[in-house]
């Protein structure tokens, strides 16, 4: 038979559309070359899945998608967060917004996610084909034809929703944008974002797990500051990562391709350095008659308190209460500004989603089909689109993935 459409790729923006097209009449196939659909997503949030974020001011959300963030318009305007949270929650789903306006469901399982997806994609009869290979597209004046590594399939239209090549033992292997260029189209250079860095020094390996709240890291290139910024970060065994990090990573990123790039941690950003120096006297005070390596319980994390002894070149064995100003000067400063040099991205293997992908401007944002071939749309990751931590980029997904499952028969 020839479906009327056929989606290439069983994540969320290829499930937002196959039931999208389904639930509009349409005989639609999902093809997926895993073993089951959605396997980065049940990933996504550390297995809780960040569903969305809670910002109803859709200016105030295209925002923080860059420069790239106006192509969004026409797909937020058909399902933004609100119509998101309703097609979730009338299929069962109950959420909740925690810090940062960030959706998960009450459950805290991206099982619960998938089911909704899976669901919806029964009630449409969408035929689903697993473990399947695409390896070709030919389009003749009535269909496209899809060369699999098993039987042909053919289809009236096409969706490519196959992701980018972030996490690609999830089968993220990039392999969209070969079939997309084949077809006459422009691979903006495929790039790993919100990714952890690497750095430089040696010691960072001993503060492996310690969890910053609340600091401020500011991104300095050729001794100038570029940007910073607040939030929380997490120390791993040869660098950062956590929100803020991984937020900064593709700046970063940009910013290596033009020379070193080094950081500053201001781990008390709320206090000025005299405020921050009385305070650390009177925490010397209190534990006057302590060693030093004993009064800093109140300023650190206990993991990171030998490496900043170690940094701060005071004797550890010292008593608190002859601590001099010139010492406590060093804590101060290593206390706002304490500096690491940045060796490098994580990569694509630990990198949460792809920047790059299919050139925006072949692509019409009130459809999301493609400028350069007939009955050709594409949805989700693939695109030339991305944003930060705390649910934009499923946003993305789910609202390009509706909007492209309105495809003409």
């Amino acid at each position: 038979m020839i479906y009327d459409v056929a989606i290439i790729g069983g994540g969320p923006a290829g499930m937002m559309a196959a039931g999208k097209a389904a639930e509009l009449g349409k005989e639609v196939i999902l093809i997926e070359q895993n073993k089951k659909l959605g396997v980065k997503l049940l990933m996504t949030g550390k297995g809780r899945c960040n569903i969305t974020h809670y910002e109803k001011d859709i200016k105030k959300l295209i925002e923080q998608y860059s420069q790239e963030g106006k192509f969004l318009y026409p797909a937020f305007n058909k399902l933004g967060v609100e119509k998101t949270m309703i097609f979730f929650h009338g299929r069962g789903l109950r959420t909740k917004v925690e810090r940062g306006k960030r959706v998960f469901p009450k459950t805290d399982n991206a099982l619960d996610v998938l089911r909704v997806l899976l669901k919806f994609l029964k009630d449409g009869h969408v035929v689903i084909k697993l473990r399947t290979k695409v390896e070709q597209l030919k389009k003749d004046k009535k269909a496209w034809a899809i060369k699999t590594d098993g039987p042909d399939i053919n289809a009236k239209n096409i969706i490519l929703c196959t992701g980018g090549k972030s996490h690609p033992r999830t089968g993220a292997d990039g392999s969209g944008y070969k079939l997309a260029k084949r077809l006459g189209h422009t691979i903006i250079e495929p790039r790993p974002a919100l990714c952890p860095l690497i750095l430089k020094e040696e010691w960072i390996k001993d503060l492996e797990g310690a969890s910053l709240k609340n600091v401020e890291i500011s991104i300095f290139q050729n001794n100038k500051k570029k940007k910073s910024f607040f939030g929380e970060a997490i120390f791993t065994d040869d660098g950062m990562s956590g929100p803020i990090i991984l937020d900064m990573s593709k700046y970063i990123g940009e910013l290596m391709k033009q020379g070193p790039v080094r950081l500053k941690i201001d781990f008390k950003p709320a206090l000025e350095y005299n405020i921050l120096d009385k305070r650390i006297q009177r925490d010397f005070q209190q534990f006057h008659n302590n060693d030093f390596k004993n009064s800093l319980d109140k300023l650190l994390p206990q993991k990171m308190i030998p490496t900043m002894i170690e940094l701060s070149n005071i004797n550890p064995d010292k008593k608190a209460n002859s601590i001099t100003k010139e010492e406590r000067n060093k804590l101060v400063h290593l206390l706002k500004e304490l500096e690491v040099n940045v060796k490098g991205l994580a990569g694509f293997e630990e990198a949460i989603i792809t920047s790059g992908g299919i050139a925006l401007n072949e692509i019409d944002p009130k459809t999301m089909r493609s400028k350069v071939v007939p009955n050709l749309y594409f949805a989700g990751e693939i695109i030339n689109i991305d944003g930060p931590t705390g649910g934009y980029n499923l946003q993305a997904c789910w609202s390009t993935g509706n909007l492209s499952g309105e495809v003409e028969k």
